[in-house]
């Protein structure tokens, strides 16, 4: 095979069903003629893909040889899009759920074949209004009875302003505030869900707070977001041991799972080139490997499940080629093994049982 591939390449394994917990949909259109120019590099790959709906969605998951890969349903995690401002400040969050939940409705309707696009839905809940959070909780769930399962505050920040960008700094240590942990309890007492995001230098910030709430089931996302981008370009080989304690630190957590993916975000510099940079899934499976392989050994193949981060990830996969890397990555796992990681570990995390019955 070329060095640089096609889009899509022959489906592996195609009968193994997947379970996306991790994507987004979104309409940025409005949004990019505020930010300045030059334009900073992550906002530079979301351009290609500004608006991401059903249909786009759809499009990809069904894309490659044969069908594609044997997606059956997905998790939509969110991303800041469609909030209704006619709710007031701390309540605009329900019109992103309303709007999903409108998009999972159209998947389940058959149409569209048995796939279920967004059969648990992600939101997001300002958890800095302390105690004050579970009202804003209550109808995020109401907006959604059956789909809603918990929220994702992402606590992403570095000391270099240039790894992320000016949209997406959190507060330093954000997970380790009282008032924070005060919206944070509002969860377990539902017995809702967080997704984590940070960067690779905050995991202990994460191990800290899955320590101080054992009952909360956690999600750490994208492998803790390994950096190789702005100040730490060319430094992901000094810095694996670092990640890599730190990732086995967080396994012995028992409320906390890990979503391995995110590698071909702009961050992580796997691949350095994008958007859509066409590597083959035999160049991607060396570089992600090593990470990969370590979240399942410290969290086990229990607590660990695959995702596409798309459409981020777009920057350095294809959707087809994205899945295939992955599968080349596990092909000396066991048939259990491989049900748990693609698919099994999703439904039960998110609790989709139902609408996947």
């Amino acid at each position: 095979m070329s060095e640089s591939a096609p889009a899509t390449e022959e489906i592996l394994e195609p009968d193994l069903p997947i379970i996306d917990p991790h994507h987004h949909l979104w309409d940025l259109r409005v949004m990019l003629p505020m930010f300045p120019e030059p334009r900073h590099r992550f906002i530079e790959t979301l351009v290609p893909v500004a608006y991401y709906g059903f249909d786009h969605l759809h499009a990809e998951v069904t894309s490659g040889g044969s069908g594609g890969h044997n997606v059956i349903a997905t998790v939509f995690m969110e991303c800041g899009a469609f909030y209704n401002a006619a709710y007031g400040e701390a309540k605009k969050v329900v019109g992103e759920v309303e709007y999903v939940n409108g998009v999972a409705a159209q998947s389940a309707s058959g149409l569209y074949g048995d796939l279920r696009l967004c059969a648990g839905i992600v939101g997001h809940a300002d958890l800095t209004h302390g105690a004050a959070t579970g009202e804003v909780l209550d109808a995020l769930k109401a907006a959604s009875p059956n789909r809603f399962k918990g929220i994702r505050h992402q606590g992403a920040w570095d000391a270099d302003p240039d790894v992320l960008g000016p949209p997406f700094h959190a507060p330093p240590e954000l997970y380790k505030d009282t008032v924070f942990r005060e919206g944070f309890a509002e969860l377990g007492k539902r017995g809702m869900s967080f997704d984590a995001w940070i960067l690779e230098p905050q995991i202990p910030d994460v191990i800290d707070l899955a320590r101080a709430f054992p009952d909360t089931p956690i999600c750490l996302d994208h492998c803790g977001t390994p950096l190789g981008n702005a100040s730490y370009a060319g430094r992901l080989e000094e810095r694996f041991d670092i990640w890599r304690a730190n990732i086995l630190e967080l396994g012995r957590c028992q409320n906390v799972m890990v979503k391995l993916g995110g590698l071909s975000m702009h961050n992580c510099d796997m691949p350095p080139e994008g958007p859509a940079a066409g590597w083959s899934s035999e160049r991607l499976a060396p570089l992600w490997k090593p990470y990969i392989e370590t979240c399942i050994e410290a969290f086990g193949a229990k607590r660990a499940m695959f995702e596409s981060n798309y459409p981020v990830d777009r920057w350095g996969a294809s959707y087809p080629v994205l899945w295939n890397t992955f599968k080349r990555i596990t092909a000396g796992a066991s048939a259990d093994e491989k049900a748990a990681l693609y698919a099994g570990n999703a439904r039960a995390f998110y609790r989709l049982d139902e609408e996947l019955a």
